[in-house]
């Protein structure tokens, strides 16, 4: 008899899964560039990536994936690769919407949204408010975040709040992420090694992997390998080993 093929998937340890996974989604436009391709055409084809990405988390059994679509820094970007990014945002939200809703998917949208073209900030409310009581997969989308913009602003309404002392707990529940863990694991394709202001307080302890590969060609095999790295890693919090 044949021997049945044993698939990435079947390495994982199902009951050691990171609760929370971020994604840095880098090199969209290399990729295009590499096949002689406008920057645009990159963001589209990573779209793709991430609708995959989803699903194939939704499939694991993985609680909260989170994506950093747009940076505070992004708008230095030509206004062309900006609007088209914001396009597709609109057309996910739009698109995708009750497929959200079936497949028992929360969505929420982190960031300053008072920047963002109108009818995608009414698309963005519309998600969240459709998807606010599912209890699956929590998708959490960074659009025009950043993560001292995200620290300043916490502090500035403990500030107005007029609270006079502030531990972990309380400055936690000021951040956009609130109502999510941190990330267990923070993935940045293309090879670049930093967060580039991506959640810099939440992610103190998070695992972080950096897999060469751009992120329109990241899909079910590679998140598979992330999570079997992940599993690897002795994650000790500061303390030691018995």
């Amino acid at each position: 008899m044949f021997k049945k093929k044993e698939k990435l998937s079947d390495k994982i340890d199902f009951s050691r899964l990171p609760h929370h996974i971020a994604f840095i989604m880098d090199g969209n436009g290399r990729w295009a560039k590499k096949r002689g391709r406008l920057r645009t055409f990159g963001h589209k084809i990573g779209a793709e990536s991430m609708e995959v990405v989803v699903r194939h988390a939704r499939d694991l059994g993985i609680k909260v994936v989170s994506f950093f679509a747009f940076s505070t820094e992004n708008w230095n970007r030509p206004k062309d690769e900006v609007d088209e990014i914001f396009n597709i945002a609109r057309k996910l939200l739009v698109n995708k919407k009750e497929s959200f809703l079936k497949s028992n998917m929360r969505v929420i949208v982190i960031g300053d949204r008072s920047r963002l073209p109108l009818d995608l900030q009414k698309e963005i409310v519309e998600c969240e408010n459709l998807t606010k009581n599912n209890d699956g997969l929590v998708v959490n989308v960074a659009l025009n975040y950043g993560g001292r913009a995200e620290i300043i602003g916490a502090i500035n309404k403990i500030i107005k709040d007029g609270v006079k002392e502030v531990n972990e707990e309380i400055f936690k529940s000021y951040l956009q992420t609130s109502n999510i863990p941190d990330p267990d694991l923070v993935i940045r394709t293309s090879g670049e090694q930093r967060l580039s202001n991506f959640m810099m307080y939440q992610c103190a302890y998070s695992e972080l992997y950096f897999p060469k590969i751009h992120w329109p060609d990241f899909r079910e095999k590679q998140l598979d390998e992330a999570i079997i790295e992940f599993q690897k890693r002795d994650r000790r919090f500061g303390a030691i080993k018995k």
